[in-house]
């Protein structure tokens, strides 16, 4: 008689245990956020002032947009120049209820004092006028028709990045576009939205954008101390549980598939991995992300408008991640942030002007070839950015195979290779 016996199988480590920086990312986050609170304005002692709480915040979402751009690039090898579209597109969907809510209140005022009371048709016409009159129209277009809801339009804030994304993504990966090409559509595309939204006819308001977003309907007497310190709040939990789910995503077997895809697509095809959907949902997964961002962002931003979707933008949002270190999470978010503090302190008035006799270096006019600069600098002399100085203090390297090939064929990438 045969005696049966089971093994269980291990059991897989939890992912903080597997990645000790998503656990370290999540302390130091909720530290700073901690400590911001008690020197804000809003709820502490007030020595961090609210103008400065509201740039933290946009700082934050900057810093998740970022994390979505090193997923889709850092891991996957796909440089979208275009991610900045998906995040104004969610600031556009969430800006357009704020104003049509918001305008509704102050149009219900105006007329309260009637003999009549309003019908719901002059109702929509007062608000027509109101948000419509400064491009010469006074009806609502047809994109404006949910956006009386705020569960449809925060829907919106999903679902159209996403859908767009899943859209150019499944016609860009079908035909195998790659490199520099596939960057050259995403720029196209990026362009093409941000021109089309100039146009006073697209439907909301051309070059004068969406404004007054930082006026929450229903929350008219909380002061913008409270309300900054909240937003600031909603986009440190959406950064931390941003970090937490792209962590998922980059590790096991799926992390592993995309980084094959990065360094030899050709070979992963091969294997009989199907690459096209892999980078599809990459690229729809991490639109919804910027989307997401965006909707955050703007109501602390205060206004949108088609320049915030200039391919300009996705062209910074590319170079914060390499400084950064890109195929590093926390690199992208350290890039991120580093850069746009500093961008805000320089382009803010805040740096003084140098002085070297016949001419007055002004940082407001020379950011931006700063900014250049730097990114040379890194690509040349730092390929791996700030987290690969990280890296380097917290003795992260390698395994040590002295040189042997990393898988059971000769053709097998080299440790020497893999370390570049």
């Amino acid at each position: 008689m045969v005696e049966m016996t089971s093994t269980a199988l291990p059991r897989r480590k939890p992912l903080v245990l597997r990645y000790p920086s998503v656990a370290i990312f999540l302390i130091i986050l909720s530290l700073f956020t901690a400590v911001v609170t008690i020197l804000g304005e809003g709820f502490g002692i007030g020595v961090i002032s609210t103008s400065f709480i509201k740039t933290l915040g946009k700082t934050l979402c900057l810093c998740l947009a970022a994390l979505a751009m090193d997923l889709v690039w850092g891991y996957t090898g796909i440089l979208s120049l275009g991610h900045m579209a998906f995040f104004g597109i969610g600031g556009y969907a969430i800006g357009m209820w704020l104003m049509y809510a918001r305008t509704e209140i102050i149009v219900r005022d105006s007329l309260a004092a009637a003999a009549l009371p309003p019908t719901p048709q002059e109702i929509s016409d007062g608000i027509a006028t109101q948000i419509f009159g400064v491009v010469g129209t006074s009806e609502f277009p047809p994109i404006w028709s949910l956006a009386h809801s705020f569960p449809l339009q925060l829907a919106a804030v999903v679902l159209v990045p996403g859908l767009l994304a899943f859209v150019f993504g499944w016609l860009a990966f079908r035909s195998r576009v790659t490199g520099v090409y596939l960057s050259i559509l995403t720029q196209a595309m990026t362009l093409a939205l941000s021109l089309y939204l100039f146009q006073n006819d697209s439907g909301l308001r051309g070059n004068n954008g969406l404004s007054g977003l930082q006026n929450l309907p229903g929350l008219e007497d909380v002061p913008q101390s409270t309300v900054s310190i909240l937003f600031f709040w909603a986009s440190a939990l959406a950064l931390g549980l941003g970090y937490v789910l792209c962590a998922w995503v980059v590790s096991g077997k799926f992390g592993s598939v995309i980084r094959a895809i990065r360094d030899d697509e050709s070979r992963v095809r091969f294997l009989g991995y199907s690459v096209e959907a892999y980078k599809l949902f990459i690229f729809t997964f991490t639109a919804v992300i910027c989307g997401i961002a965006g909707a955050l962002y703007y109501p602390q931003a205060g206004i949108i408008n088609p320049a915030e979707i200039a391919p300009i933008a996705s062209i910074y949002l590319a170079v914060w991640v390499a400084i950064g270190g890109r195929g590093r999470l926390y690199g992208a978010v350290i890039g991120a942030a580093f850069v746009s503090l500093l961008s805000t302190w320089f382009t803010g008035g805040q740096a003084p002007d140098i002085s070297v006799g016949f001419y007055t270096i002004q940082w407001v006019d020379w950011w931006t070839i700063l900014l250049g600069l730097s990114f040379v600098a890194v690509t040349l002399f730092a390929p791996r950015g700030v987290g690969g100085l990280i890296d380097r203090f917290t003795e992260r390297r390698a395994p040590d195979r002295h040189g042997a090939d990393l898988g059971p064929d000769l053709g097998s990438l080299q440790e020497r290779e893999a370390d570049k």
